[in-house]
């Protein structure tokens, strides 16, 4: 079983755990913060089919007709998707589209509004 935390800086203990937002050690009871992975170079920027970066809570139009799977209804050109949120995976966009329910869009299918 691997440790998925990183090992205690005082002691170098690899018994670390969680405890609220700080990590513990239980040998010498060190607490402290984990320090973010380096953000700027492990995020990727998701980006609509104009090349816009996309966030959380953004608007976007729907560029191509969609069809929805498992059913006959289709997502129509210019349909506005209000408050966005971003996932991880091929569909990234996750979002509720009024008539139809929740979905996963690909960005490569919307610009931004």
């Amino acid at each position: 079983m691997s440790n998925k935390f990183p090992e205690c800086p005082e002691c170098q203990s690899a018994y670390v755990y969680v405890d609220g937002e700080m990590l513990v050690c239980p040998e010498c009871a060190h607490e402290w913060f984990e320090k973010p992975a380096d953000s700027s170079d492990d995020t990727e920027v998701v980006r609509d089919a104009n090349g816009n970066p996309l966030q959380d809570g953004d608007t976007v139009t729907v560029i191509k007709d969609l069809k929805v799977k498992g059913s006959s209804s289709v997502v129509k050109v210019g349909t506005r998707v209000k408050n966005i949120r971003l996932v991880d995976g091929d569909h990234d966009i996750d979002c509720k589209i009024d008539g139809i329910g929740a979905m996963k869009l690909k960005s490569q299918f919307v610009k931004k509004a």
